[in-house]
């Protein structure tokens, strides 16, 4: 019989993906959550309560486990390792979700997690990516509203569907050839903001625009929801992508087997995410 795989962030965007593809993989799946009464999982899946944050919690939900699915949440580092440590002192495999930034910044987030991972000497895949289709969702209400306002239309994005970076994390737990790797997980193209929200609309059958934002207007109101510090760092990144877009990646077909999917694909099947309240 497989041995058991632990998928921390379960309910999540791509986490109860990661639960799906190894389910039908045949794989035993235990999940650590923050509320198993709200968690919603097929059938099957052991649901263990439980914070990422927290060492005991993941120490006690990986023990029996042979490999896990490593989300970690936010952009502070306080108890990355030892969460890792309590982590791989039982897994031998850790696929991370990580992101592009690890590869240029090692003080970022992501560096820190994956230099703990490495320092485990534990087997290791890194999904390095650049940026996830479902954020989108965060201009549902002015898709809605008929424009999205926002700075730099012309930055240029490589998302990728959040079932494209499940199936990397699939394969790099139940295959060989992944240990030591770190993989930049895209999209198959590149799209300005303004290309997304032209699609949104195409693919929503609602008439959108995008509306160009002045950047001081955008820092006060990313400063007043996600603190000054994030503001300065979005917005330097978003204007650096018009004239350096974000890479494309043929990783995910080098890994699964087939290409990525596209933000087109990806709004077509989130369609009436956008439109759920376009008559109520």
């Amino acid at each position: 019989m497989a041995e058991t795989i632990l998928v921390t962030g379960a309910t999540g965007n791509t986490g109860r993906h990661v639960v799906a593809g190894l389910i039908a993989e045949g794989v035993p799946v235990r999940a650590l959550v923050r509320d198993p009464a709200r968690a919603r999982l097929p059938e099957g899946v052991e649901v263990v309560g439980g914070d990422i944050t927290d060492p005991e919690a993941v120490s006690a939900a990986a023990e029996g486990t042979a490999g896990a699915y490593l989300l970690w949440p936010g952009y502070g580092t306080e108890g990355v390792d030892e969460t890792v440590e309590a982590l791989t002192g039982h897994v031998r495999r850790v696929v991370y979700f990580s992101a592009i930034a690890a590869g240029e910044d090692s003080d970022s987030v992501w560096g820190r997690v994956e230099a703990a991972v490495r320092a485990s000497g534990r087997e290791w895949t890194f999904l390095r990516i650049t940026g996830m289709a479902t954020n989108t969702l965060g201009w549902a209400e002015q898709v809605r509203a008929g424009a999205v306002r926002a700075p730099h239309g012309r930055a240029s994005r490589s998302l990728v569907h959040e079932r494209d970076i499940a199936a990397v994390a699939v394969r790099a737990l139940l295959d060989g050839g992944h240990t030591g790797r770190a993989y930049t997980v895209t999209g198959p193209e590149s799209l300005t903001q303004a290309e997304q929200v032209r699609i949104l609309g195409e693919e929503t059958g609602l008439p959108v625009r995008w509306e160009e934002q002045p950047e001081e207007e955008a820092r006060a109101e990313l400063a007043g929801t996600m603190g000054a510090d994030f503001a300065t760092t979005a917005l330097a990144y978003w204007a650096s992508l018009v004239d350096d877009p974000e890479p494309v990646s043929r990783d995910v077909e080098a890994v699964t087997g087939r290409p990525a999917l596209t933000f087109r694909a990806w709004a077509r099947e989130h369609a009436g995410d956008f439109t759920a309240s376009a008559s109520g």
